[in-house]
């Protein structure tokens, strides 16, 4: 495919919302058939940005940049970094979903298991419409995490990690930025999923409203938060962070319970991003209006 023309994002994100509103994907699969899914947020990040780089050598030499994976799975259509776009979307949990896990004390409520498996199946088959609807236009394109060699990495400095991260490709494209439980906080808060394409299409990237890749969080922002700590069933998270392997733990534990109480195969918890501050939106602020206004700080420091 040739065609990598500038097009407006307004084209892209009437994709993704006219396929939540009319997808039959788009469900809970309770007994109301109620929508997993109402709404998104839309950024755009270009493959040239320097975030890129910063990643792979902050998170480790396994993170792909975009024209990593792309050129491994177009090897007849490769593309420069410059002529990537990384298209990522947020998926803020309902209300309803949020209300009663708000209510969950050690394991997630039936709402939030089901949108785990079924709301997240309902991503996978998002990320390949968008695929398929911009190869359709013109522009070949790519899901990260839908690839085969995609994969979880043990590492030496955060425990696990992945090849692609859907929550570091949208602080990428300008819609949040990570707290204290390694959750991405967006302008929607921190109940959400994440996803992304790679396309070989020029769309203008969305500017990243925030100075610091922690600057959405009450604890980082001025230590008057800890919520998510108390939240935490199996005490994974302290000030010191987030410890990936109890929370593993704890979601495996949890299959066996979503079998027994709710009678589907599912998992999750989720407890931690909910009943807190930055379950609905921004905590901070001076962030939050500074969003609201439009403000762009400073070009942000390289990840430490």
């Amino acid at each position: 495919m040739e065609n990598n023309a500038s097009i407006s994002g307004n084209w892209i994100e009437g994709l993704i919302r006219d396929f939540i509103a009319t997808s039959p994907d788009n469900i809970m699969r309770n007994e109301a058939g109620e929508p997993a899914w109402d709404g998104a947020l839309v950024g755009f990040a270009s493959g040239v940005d320097q975030i890129w780089q910063q990643y792979k050598e902050y998170v480790g030499a396994f993170h792909w940049t975009p024209w990593e994976v792309f050129n491994q799975h177009h090897p007849n259509d490769p593309a420069r970094p410059e002529e990537l776009t990384v298209i990522s979307w947020v998926l803020p949990q309902r209300e309803m979903v949020r209300k009663a896990n708000r209510r969950a004390k050690h394991y997630p409520s039936e709402e939030w298991a089901r949108i785990r498996v079924y709301g997240e199946e309902f991503n996978v088959a998002l990320r390949r419409h968008m695929v398929k609807s911009l190869e359709q236009a013109g522009y070949a394109a790519i899901a990260p995490m839908l690839v085969p060699n995609w994969t979880i990495v043990k590492s030496e400095r955060f425990s696990y990690a992945s090849s692609w991260s859907e929550r570091h490709a949208a602080h990428a494209a300008g819609l949040g930025t990570f707290g204290l439980c390694d959750g991405l906080i967006t302008a929607k808060g921190k109940a959400m999923r994440a996803g992304s394409v790679v396309a070989k299409i020029l769309i203008e990237p969305t500017p990243r409203p925030y100075a610091h890749h922690r600057a959405y969080c009450l604890f980082f922002s001025d230590g008057s938060c800890g919520e998510c700590i108390d939240r935490c069933p199996v005490s994974a998270i302290t000030e010191a962070g987030h410890d990936k392997e109890k929370c593993r733990q704890h979601l495996a534990r949890s299959m066996e319970y979503v079998k027994e109480t709710y009678k589907f195969a599912g998992y999750g918890c989720g407890l931690c991003q909910v009943g807190v501050p930055c379950e609905t939106g921004i905590p901070v602020k001076a962030a939050r209006e500074a969003l609201e206004r439009g403000e762009l700080p400073s070009p942000p420091p390289p990840l430490a």
